[in-house]
């Protein structure tokens, strides 16, 4: 197979039918969404039988648990997807808005509006939930998708873009708006990275090795999306019933997500009495601890952490522990080792909170609550792509309206420039 010449193939396709879905009606674009939510609930056993298959073949290679549990679908989260279809559906239409209008002195009017970003190109790797997510925001939004998932999810992810592609040619929109790349050869990966005037953007999504061979060979525009290397910062003010519950939460609901927290920063002014129960209920949740030689002292059963550790996102039931001397070295180990993605500040000082925020410049600072709110879903947007660690253009969750641009409209009334 010429990779070049086969993702060209798919991007002349998604071109096309992007031509078509860009000027459709936003009650089309919703169609398609329905359509495609039920035909996700009607298929909800054949969608497991294939996810049973590459979960076989993943334990069977052994991948770790933290892997496996990203790759596993069972029926809440197959409902899951397809309510975030219907959540996407009932979403203002992003296309065609008028984002701000104005009147020059030489009397044009001028406004913004928004338009789709074209073809976009996703590449991602285990969760076969962003096949639907994906898909169902670039539906929403106008835009052509070119999924190329992983290997691990390559059955589950079929039969997924098969349920977006039947929803489109229910709603009559072109079912091309919507392709999987069917090779799972890395080849393909580098011939979308370069598939530049065919693919317009590219939107990865998976580990860290993954990211970096986008950023390093990408000629195509890419919205960063780095690991989560997510902080809980536990200041002085804190209750310690809440910061314990909400701590629990940020690591151990789902420890294999971008958003868990990675690392505790505890104040040192509470660590005495903060840390032996925080790191007991951890401990019975089955996290292990590493931390600094303060944090160790405090806590006996809790291994020695290393520079590396600071620097890890785990996705995995591990969590490094650090004592603080206050706000200022909390901060400034944030900035540090922070991959720009999501920190939280858990305390009742609202000056320290105000200050956290303004301080912290990472795609999402948050007060009060576990890290684990990263996700589009949870910010009403209905799904996510990801969550983007750069500034330019998208950043923290990209929703529908992140995946488009915009263009000037100039209305005069015969006017000609001096």
């Amino acid at each position: 197979m010429n990779h070049s010449d086969y993702i060209s193939a798919l991007a002349k396709s998604a071109k096309d039918a992007q031509g078509t879905l860009g000027m459709s009606d936003h009650s089309a674009r919703q169609a398609a969404l329905r359509a495609a939510a039920s035909q996700i609930r009607a298929q909800e056993a054949a969608i497991l039988e294939a996810n049973r298959k590459d979960i076989s073949a993943g334990t069977d290679r052994g991948l770790t648990a933290a892997f496996i549990d990203r790759l596993t679908l069972d029926g809440a989260r197959i409902a899951a997807m397809a309510d975030g279809l219907d959540a996407i559906a009932d979403l203002p239409d992003p296309l065609g808005a008028t984002l701000a209008s104005w009147t020059v002195p030489s009397g044009l009017a001028i406004s913004r509006q928004s338009t789709a970003l074209g073809v976009i190109g996703i590449i991602y790797e285990s969760r076969p939930n962003v096949t639907v997510d994906a898909a169902g925001l670039c539906i929403k939004s106008g835009n052509a998708a070119i999924l190329r998932g992983g290997s691990d999810s390559a059955h589950t992810s079929a039969i997924l873009g098969d349920a977006m592609r039947h929803g489109l040619q229910e709603a009559g929109l072109p079912a091309d708006a919507v392709q999987l790349v069917g090779t799972t050869d890395r080849e393909a990966v580098g011939a979308m990275l370069t598939a530049v005037g065919e693919i317009d953007v590219i939107v990865p999504r998976g580990g860290k090795s993954l990211v970096a061979r986008v950023q390093n060979e990408a000629r195509v525009p890419v919205f960063a999306h780095l690991e989560g290397i997510c902080h809980s910062y536990v200041a002085e003010g804190a209750d310690r019933e809440t910061a314990t519950k909400i701590l629990l939460n940020a690591k151990m609901r789902r420890t294999g997500i971008c958003g868990a927290t990675e690392t505790l920063l505890l104040d040192r002014a509470i660590a005495a009495d903060f840390l032996p129960v925080m790191a007991q209920a951890l401990i019975e949740a089955g996290c292990a601890l590493r931390g600094c030689p303060e944090a160790c002292r405090l806590v006996s059963d809790m291994t020695a952490a290393t520079e590396e550790d600071w620097a890890t996102e785990y996705l995995d039931a591990i969590l490094s522990v650090k004592i603080v001397a206050d706000a200022d070295d909390a901060i400034a180990h944030i900035k540090q080792y922070s991959s720009g993605h999501t920190e939280a500040v858990i305390t009742s000082d609202a000056a320290l909170i105000a200050r956290f925020c303004n301080e912290i410049d990472s795609a999402i600072v948050m007060a009060n609550a576990s890290t684990q709110f990263a996700d589009g879903g949870e910010f009403g947007m209905g799904a996510e792509i990801g969550i983007a660690t750069g500034k330019l253009h998208a950043r923290g969750p990209v929703g529908a309206a992140q995946l488009t641009s915009f263009k000037y409209v100039v209305q005069g009334d015969g006017h000609t420039r001096p």
